[in-house]
């Protein structure tokens, strides 16, 4: 049985969403808009997303659960091999699917690659989603809107729509979400009201130190740096009004030769990363925190399958 709002009896609909698209299109950032709140860590390197994360959008009429998954890319290591895998997974089990393509690139290979994959799934209406359109100019983007369109015809399917949008300067979100409601099937809310994500605390605050750390080493280190947190507790002995979360972490890189690169001189730089994080962190727990991080070699854990076990993927 279905619930139904009180101002117009239309059914209440929930239901999942995913964004894919190569890396760097902007998913990660539109599902932060969509949400209003940071759920999913963005970065300007590609492949940032390692983990669906699920953002939950409440509306009168609808509950959105967006799914933000790794950029679809061509596998250079078993950890890329695993999130394409992630990503494939996801495609099959959701209600929606709107591929991510930034208004200021042209259409490329790994593009065509992954709609031509999107073309095989039959029943899922698909969404194309033109993001950055900040970034274009009219002309520009008119001709993505209609080179994303013809490619669906040469492969055999029509989007259900396309939309141009941009999460930065926040135009045309909100009509994203009202496209998307319609199709979700009729369900009463999935999750209770203000829960915005399903990831564990543990895990949103190891991706916001892995975000920091990211910002930290630009382009010196490669996506070699993972981030487990071994251990959340409330300080002992700290009176009501002053709690103190104590979190103890570990920075994972692949060789001896990048401990110096993300530790920096003196350590500044990864007490850089330390004092970034932790703001978000104690924004996101709304409690005060005791960061404390240290740096690990996993070696060469992207191509490991016990390293990648261990450090959860």
């Amino acid at each position: 049985m279905s619930a139904r709002t009180p101002e117009n009896n239309a059914p209440h609909r929930a239901g999942f969403a995913c964004f894919v698209g190569r890396p760097n299109a902007g998913k990660s950032t539109l599902t932060n808009a969509l949400v209003g709140r940071k759920v999913a860590i963005t970065s300007n390197r590609p492949q940032t997303t390692r983990h669906t994360v699920r953002g939950i959008v409440h509306r009168p009429d609808a509950q959105l659960i967006l799914v933000d998954t790794p950029g679809l890319h061509k596998p250079r290591t078993l950890l890329g091999e695993r999130l394409n895998d992630v990503v494939r997974t996801t495609w099959a089990e959701v209600d929606v699917i709107g591929f991510c393509l930034p208004a200021d690139q042209k259409l490329g290979p790994g593009d065509k690659y992954i709609v031509k994959e999107l073309a095989g799934i039959k029943r899922t209406p698909k969404i194309a989603i033109i993001t950055k359109s900040d970034l274009a100019d009219h002309k520009t983007l008119t001709e993505q809107l209609l080179a994303v369109s013809r490619l669906a015809e040469e492969l055999g399917f029509e989007w259900a729509e396309i939309i141009p949008v941009s999460a930065v300067a926040d135009k045309q979100v909100g009509l994203l979400a009202d496209l998307i409601a319609p199709m979700l099937p009729e369900s009463p809310p999935l999750y209770p009201e203000g829960d915005l994500t399903d990831e564990p605390e543990m895990v949103m605050v190891a991706e916001l130190i892995r975000e920091a750390a990211l910002e930290g080493v630009r382009d010196e280190l490669p996506h070699s740096i993972a981030v487990v947190v071994e251990e959340m507790l409330p300080r002992e002995g700290r009176p009501a009004d002053r709690p103190l979360l104590d979190i103890h972490a570990n920075v994972y890189i692949e060789r001896p030769s990048q401990k110096g690169i993300i530790i920096g001189p003196q350590g500044k730089r990864l007490k850089d990363v330390g004092t970034k994080s932790r703001k978000h962190i104690e924004a996101l727990l709304g409690t005060p925190v005791y960061l404390d991080l240290h740096v690990k070699v996993a070696k060469d854990w992207q191509r490991d399958p016990k390293q990648l076990r261990k450090l959860g993927f």
